[in-house]
């Protein structure tokens, strides 16, 4: 008997073929530690024939000075996104001199907290509120933690296809955006719930360097038990699949006592607002402002709250809306609702020089189109402990064999519940490869299928049989590959002209962005920020958008 999500890709398919439903778009975000050629962390400034910080499109930095960050356009092509990316890298390894970027999430050889430069956007009132919030994050988690890269996969549906699923669900009366965003917080449900298959297939940081132990990362300068040492170097956890993911990771203790909710859009800013308002007293003790020996004052955080901003708020997904000019994300979700959905919780891919492969974003693609089209009920307090506990669980022991995750109140083993989503993925897939010519989505599912019983076959797993048979510690592993893919791109010509004329444009233009922007500055960076939080903490959701995304 036909399946309701069976039923659904059926009656879909039918204008996926006839062209009256777009593909997917999706953009990429990668980060890359920039190092030196003994795999330390670089101290140099990011060049200046890269572009601005501030104002350059597809070239900036995250936290460090020495985090690369490149962020795509957006495609409707995996391998389009791909192309993008690699020029971003093949240009830039033109201005980095002997420097090399690093292929892992886990951050290369450290010299402790200050050996990681904080990132310096210039001037501007903009500029400084940017690096004042880094500061922020270092005295609330070191900065450590902060040079972990991964890459962002950002995926949105067109229009068209939203109107094709608002007939099918008979919601012709509601508003499209109030729609639009309902149907992605059911997504986002979807995905907490079964987030673990992803850090499971695609976890590639099972080990980490021994400076990332550093003793401002961990209090008294302990090793966690669950972690082994390898070879005097390095650290590893035996079945881990992604330790980015993991306490040693992006997270921290008051951020987990939010309990930010994603059943509507409504609960979700509010709750986020909630946090940005609301001061910490642990926060509250390292003050917003200090003053040195020579009596001159600091901005050290840009308030004591529970988040600083809302992008401090760590989480494996996110709803997201592009803002407008003096609009926070907030208000933009409320204004005009879900716009696209930004996944965080992928490592680089080391074995590969872009961090990601088409196989995984084929399969990213059919995996997130599946939990849209998948029943997803809201989740309760009690169920939202019991994700936790499975994602913790893999994320620390993925490949056990003896390791069992609960669903719905069943021991299942990874293979068993894997095989279950793998065969629902398989008929969301059909639809997918309706718009393609050849079937590349149930070519991904077939490629991925393997590693559910093999976790060998997995990137932490490939990683940890690397560093065990070649007897290489983690760094010396991870600087190898990263001057074998420079040598690849170095060797490779751009994949467009036109687009390395592009990339060479906005070195220029962006500059001058930054620099008009700091001439254009009035305010005091005092009033400024008085103006961005007053900004913040305004509510402009409307009755209609609240009461549907609440339904």
């Amino acid at each position: 008997m036909p399946t309701a999500l069976t039923r659904q890709v059926d009656r879909l398919i039918p204008a996926a073929r006839q062209g009256r439903i777009s593909r997917l778009r999706r953009g990429l975000e990668k980060e890359g530690l920039r190092v030196d050629p003994d795999g330390h962390i670089a101290q140099t400034p990011h060049p200046w024939a890269l572009g601005s910080k501030l104002t350059h499109p597809h070239i900036t930095t995250d936290y460090s000075e020495a985090l690369l960050e490149y962020i795509t356009p957006v495609y409707s092509q995996p391998r389009e996104a791909l192309s993008f990316m690699a020029d971003l890298h093949r240009y830039s390894y033109r201005y980095l001199g002997d420097e090399l970027i690093w292929p892992g999430s886990m951050p290369a050889r450290l010299s402790g907290n200050e050996s990681i430069p904080i990132a310096d956007y210039g001037t501007s009132n903009v500029g400084k509120m940017k690096k004042v919030y880094r500061k922020g994050l270092d005295v609330r988690y070191g900065r450590i933690m902060q040079a972990i890269a991964g890459v962002h996969y950002n995926v949105s549906l067109a229009d068209d296809m939203w109107q094709a699923l608002r007939e099918l669900d008979g919601a012709a009366a509601t508003p499209f955006n109030d729609y639009r965003s309902t149907r992605y917080f059911g997504l986002i449900r979807h995905f907490r719930r079964h987030s673990w298959l992803l850090l499971y297939l695609f976890g590639a940081s099972p080990a980490i360097d021994k400076s990332f132990l550093d003793k401002h990362a961990l209090p008294g300068g302990k090793v966690p038990e669950k972690l082994k040492m390898l070879d005097g170097q390095t650290y590893f956890a035996p079945y881990a699949t992604t330790l980015r993911m993991s306490d040693l990771g992006y997270q921290n203790k008051v951020q987990a006592q939010l309990k930010i909710c994603f059943n509507s859009l409504s609960n979700y800013v509010n709750t986020l607002r909630h946090a940005i308002s609301s001061p910490w007293p642990d926060y509250e003790k390292l003050g917003v402002k200090v003053t040195d020996e020579s009596g001159e004052t600091h901005w050290q955080q840009l308030n004591a709250n529970i988040l600083q901003i809302e992008n401090e708020y760590y989480s494996d997904i996110r709803p997201k809306r592009v803002t407008r000019h003096n609009e926070t994300p907030s208000q933009a979700l409320e204004a005009r609702g879900v716009e696209y959905i930004e996944v965080r919780c992928l490592d680089l891919n080391p074995f590969d020089a872009l961090g990601i492969t088409e196989t995984q974003m084929r399969f990213m693609d059919t995996f997130l189109m599946w939990c849209l089209l998948s029943d997803s009920p809201w989740i309760s307090d009690e169920e939202c402990d019991r994700l936790d506990d499975n994602r913790r669980l893999v994320v620390e022991r993925g490949r056990d064999p003896a390791l069992r995750l609960l669903n719905d109140g069943d021991a299942c083993s990874i293979a068993q519940w894997g095989g279950q989503i793998f065969a629902e993925m398989a008929e969301v897939s059909r639809l997918l490869d309706a718009m393609e010519d050849g079937s590349p989505h149930a070519e991904a599912l077939q490629a991925l299928a393997p590693l559910l019983e093999s976790p060998e076959l997995t990137p932490s797993g490939r990683l940890l049989t690397r560093l065990q048979v070649n007897q290489e510690s983690l760094s010396d592993a991870m600087l190898a590959l990263a001057k074998q893919q420079q040598a690849e791109f170095m060797a490779q010509p751009a994949s467009q002209r036109a687009r390395e004329a592009l990339l060479e444009q906005l070195v220029e233009t962006s500059h001058q962005q930054q620099q008009d922007i700091e001439q254009a500055d009035t305010q005091s960076f005092d009033a400024f920020l008085d103006d961005y939080f007053s900004r913040a903490r305004e509510s402009r959701i409307s009755s209609s958008l609240a009461s549907g995304a609440a339904s």
